[in-house]
């Protein structure tokens, strides 16, 4: 992006790159696809509108602010999951829940900053923009959830990402999409489909097979943390006192949000 690249563009060849890889996925592994389940591809739609929205909003977010306060934003998704639950009631409000939801707030509000009126630092718009790829990532859980009873998890993927594709090599424009191809930017795109999504989400996929939903839950506190590590190491970036506050904040009330969730769900014995 910093070569003038579209955040549109970056999160269409994740997008596209990670289709191909699901394809080869189901192509190997096609018993049980349910491709013939309009239930399916509804909520296959559903899910690819959701991470169509979580790849461009967070390359927007790391535009406008940081790898660090993007990856740590998006991560709040767990709590738009339960919010929504909420006015669905799908999830019956608890204290330990609010509590949680309180505390990422705080986090936020530390994280980004927004409390400082000073220029510079982290945009409202890449803090939306965060917020935004948060959202739709709860959207892509949702998706995904309702989804897999009616197939398998590849034919998911693939009409996920096969709406991606489409939307965003809409939005994104055929000229830079083209112009990737013949640019010295290429094997750049082409690390962040395979690593970013192809690999990364049959990695995901498969290891919840054999991951404890509360083990997962842990796990996944290391995305935002090694995103943020890379940024500062790599990029160059820098985080205050404050930042770094917000996000352990953060981090500490969506995965004991996650924790508590997957407790409750486990049958006692």
């Amino acid at each position: 992006m910093t070569e003038g690249w579209s955040a549109f563009v970056v999160a269409f060849y994740r997008g596209a790159i990670g289709l191909l890889f699901v394809l080869a996925w189901l192509a190997l592994r096609p018993g049980g696809s349910g491709l013939a389940n309009r239930r399916l591809w509804f909520w296959s739609v559903v899910a690819g509108l959701g991470v169509a929205g979580n790849f461009s909003f967070y390359f927007l977010s790391i535009a406008e602010g940081s790898v660090a306060v993007a990856a740590t934003l998006m991560y709040c998704a767990p709590v738009f999951v339960y919010l929504v639950s909420f006015a669905l009631k799908l999830e019956r409000p608890a204290p330990i829940k609010w509590v949680a939801i309180v505390m990422v707030i705080v986090g936020i509000v530390l994280l980004t900053g927004i409390y400082d009126i000073s220029p510079g630092g982290v945009t409202p718009f890449g803090v939306g923009a965060g917020l935004l790829a948060g959202l739709s990532y709860a959207i892509f859980i949702f998706g995904f959830k309702y989804a897999a009873p009616h197939g398998s998890p590849q034919a998911i993927l693939v009409i996920a990402f096969a709406v991606l594709s489409a939307i965003l090599g809409w939005v994104g424009g055929s000229g830079q999409i083209v112009a990737v191809l013949s640019s010295s930017a290429w094997p750049l795109f082409a690390v962040l489909g395979v690593v970013g999504a192809g690999l990364s989400f049959i990695f995901y996929i498969v290891g919840l097979n054999y991951t404890a939903p509360a083990v997962a839950s842990i796990v996944a506190m290391v995305e935002p943390v090694t995103a943020s590590l890379f940024g500062v190491v790599v990029l160059e970036e820098t985080l205050g006192p404050f930042q770094v506050a917000g996000m352990v904040v953060i981090l500490l009330a969506v995965t004991g949000l996650s924790v508590y969730s997957s407790v409750q769900r486990t049958p006692v014995d």
